[in-house]
Parts: structure tokens; C-alpha cells; sequence
């Protein structure tokens, strides 16, 4: 079975787009260069939207979370 959903799978594209054109911005409003990044934000707002993704791994949010 598939891991992520089609549906995903076309947000994370849109985003890829937007980080080409040079309009994808990160939480903190800063432009997104890198593509993991891009990958990253694509993957979330499909998880905000309901989308068939998998839950981020713990390492990831603990690393998500914390501040400098």
C-alpha cells in the first residue's frame, strides 16, 4: 500500500513550483532555496489539508520545535 495519498503527492508538487519561481516562503516569511525544505512544507500543508500522509517522525518534530 502506498504511503502517501495522489492528493500529497501534487501539493508537494505545487510547492516544488513555487520554490522554482521564487514565491515559496518558510513560517518565518524567509524565501525557501533548499528543496528539502520545499518538500518538507509541501508535506505539511497536505497534512493540514487531510491529505493521506504519514505522521512526521519524532526526530523531526523534536528538531521542529526547538528554537536558537
Amino acid at each position: 500500500m502506498a504511503k502517501y495519498g495522489k492528493s500529497a503527492s501534487k501539493n508537494v508538487e505545487s510547492t516544488m513550483r513555487r520554490r522554482k519561481k521564487g514565491t515559496l516562503e518558510s513560517g518565518s516569511g524567509r524565501k525557501v532555496k533548499s528543496r528539502k525544505q520545499a518538500i518538507a512544507i509541501g508535506l505539511n500543508e497536505a497534512r493540514k489539508k487531510g491529505a493521506k500522509v504519514p505522521r512526521q517522525s519524532s526526530g523531526a518534530r523534536k528538531r521542529a520545535g526547538r528554537k536558537r
